[in-house]
């Protein structure tokens, strides 16, 4: 698996989204808190858009909102969105390569890797990296000033 910048930029959009959830997000806000060219988003915020993931309001008050609760938006539904197959062979989908003669259990192996893959990303939700930004932040918050 080959995560792209346009891979991570979505996953990062998202979140913050997620952050404002249930409300809206400027496509202009969530370029400068993420670092993401404005240009490069509008592309992404477009897939996911097509995706069913995003939705967007137009006006003064617009922006984008996420179509369900960041519990139920998993990493892999984004990654889905932006880039197609989560791993490829040689360009392909992982699902679709074979082999024969001495590589023939090696179309297994990448088939293994992609069921592992996706269940990190599968099993993983917008809200669960929330809620770890969350308890990282208590943390430090709980250590209290001056503690190691």
């Amino acid at each position: 698996m080959h995560i792209s910048a346009r891979s991570d930029y979505a996953v990062r959009a998202m979140l913050a989204v997620a952050q404002h959830h249930p409300g809206v997000v400027k496509a202009a806000v969530l370029a400068a808190s993420q670092d993401i060219p404005y240009p490069f988003l509008q592309g992404i915020l477009l897939d996911l858009r097509r995706a069913g993931l995003l939705h967007s309001l137009r006006g003064t008050d617009g922006g984008y909102a996420l179509t369900r609760a960041p519990a139920e938006i998993a990493v892999g539904d984004v990654l889905r969105a932006t880039t197609g197959a989560l791993t490829t062979v040689r360009g392909a989908p992982a699902e679709v390569a074979a082999y024969h003669g001495v590589a023939t259990g090696l179309g297994e192996v990448w088939r293994s890797v992609h069921r592992a893959i996706e269940g990190v990303v599968d099993r993983t939700s917008l809200a669960d990296l929330l809620d770890r930004e969350c308890r990282g932040k208590r943390g430090v918050a709980d250590r209290g000033p001056g503690a190691a």
